[in-house]
């Protein structure tokens, strides 16, 4: 049985114009910034109690109703979300600071977080009548699209840069998508994406550039606080490169303040760059609204390796309003912590999982992380990818 959607309308993060849901739509016509899905939380309030969960599948489709689908006829499931929030004890001991958490969404399908967001944005968009989805990737974010255009019968467009791992471009190749390799960074792949959508009326699924992805990520807000019996902790740490993930939670927490699931009470939230691409960090300490792009990106976490983002002002407004910060960290502190969150925890972190470990590590001795803050670190992906940084 279809479960109540209770979609209403799609909002401009920036200008605040309204659109029809049930169209499809990139980015708002008059600004070209991000749309954002609204629900009639209200409506959803008086029916939708959150004990209902707990008899409910252990995957993001728990919160069906607050998801942009209007007919389950559509849903593409491959057991995405609802992944484990480990209590990290033996790393609590080795750094001396608890209580510690890991929200280990390498064990997605596709082993990573990306799965969340593209399995819903493929779901809206095969609702919609979507028949050719295309979208520039560093890697995880393709692999994903890819699956769920092969579970739902759709033609898939991948445009990587050429230098990310093999792995990638291998699952997306095994998965029936048409891979196309560019010389440079995610930046330049939009750009030659763009010439397919435009060309052969694929619809673009980046990152921000349409309203649905922000709603499959938001769920791991929803997770954190359902794990954590609907008490958020302090400090949540995501490593960001387009942002879908951090700007989703914070759009989540909002959420159930207004279905009454939680408090005002929120975490601050900390987004965490390596140094060699951190246009957020630069962005957020010198008090801008918008970040400008990043020259000559580098990083061995190719998921951060993202030199413009266009939700920079929603990744902005989400520290701000939280009392959050942004942290800028050193790839080799980033491959040292990643080896420390594999041996103390048994977890094989992706680096970008990594890196919130690091940045741990940082604003714990400059006393920002005060002792007995509750912290969350997300480890974004599986590090079985990355074979080539192992060595």
């Amino acid at each position: 049985m279809t479960k109540k959607c209770y979609l209403s309308h799609l909002e401009c993060g920036l200008c605040g114009e309204r659109f029809d849901a049930d169209k499809l739509w990139n980015l708002c016509p008059a600004c070209r910034k991000p749309l954002l899905v609204r629900y009639d939380l209200d409506a959803a309030r008086a029916s939708f109690a959150r004990g209902l969960l707990a008899s409910r599948e252990p995957t993001m489709w728990r919160y069906r109703e607050l998801l942009p689908l209007r007919d389950d006829a559509f849903k593409l499931c491959l057991g995405e979300g609802f992944t484990p929030l480990f209590r990290a004890s033996r790393l609590e001991r080795e750094i001396g600071h608890a209580p510690l958490y890991i929200k280990d969404e390498g064990l997605n399908p596709t082993g990573s977080f990306k799965a969340r967001g593209l399995a819903a944005a493929i779901s809206r968009a095969y609702e919609l009548g979507v028949k050719a989805v295309s979208i520039p990737t560093a890697g995880n974010a393709g692999c994903a699209m890819s699956a769920y255009a092969a579970l739902a019968g759709l033609e898939a467009h991948v445009f990587m840069p050429a230098d990310v791992p093999r792995p990638f471009i291998n699952e997306c190749r095994v998965l029936g998508a048409q891979v196309t390799l560019i010389d440079g960074l995610i930046t330049d792949c939009g750009k030659a994406a763009r010439e397919g959508v435009e060309k052969h009326g694929r619809f673009d699924v980046s990152t921000l550039k349409e309203p649905y992805r922000i709603e499959g990520k938001k769920t791991m807000g929803y997770e954190v606080a359902e794990q954590m019996n609907w008490t958020l902790p302090d400090v949540i740490i995501y490593p960001t490169g387009g942002g879908t993930g951090l700007v989703g939670m914070w759009k989540a927490f909002d959420e159930m303040e207004k279905l009454g699931w939680i408090g005002p009470a929120r975490p601050r939230m900390v987004t965490v760059q390596a140094d060699g691409c951190a246009p957020m960090v630069k962005a957020f300490n010198e008090g801008r609204e918008f970040a400008e792009p990043w020259p000559n990106a580098r990083t061995i976490a190719d998921g951060m390796r993202v030199p413009a983002a266009v939700g920079d002002f929603l990744i902005l407004r989400a520290l701000r309003e939280s009392g959050g910060t942004a942290v800028a960290v050193p790839d080799a502190e980033i491959l040292e912590s990643t080896f420390l969150l594999g041996k103390a925890t048994g977890i094989w972190p992706a680096p970008e999982g990594g890196a919130t470990l690091a940045a741990f590590l940082r604003l714990r001795k400059d006393g920002w992380i005060r002792d007995g803050d509750s912290v969350v670190l997300f480890n974004t992906g599986s590090g079985a990818k990355y074979s080539h940084i192992w060595d």
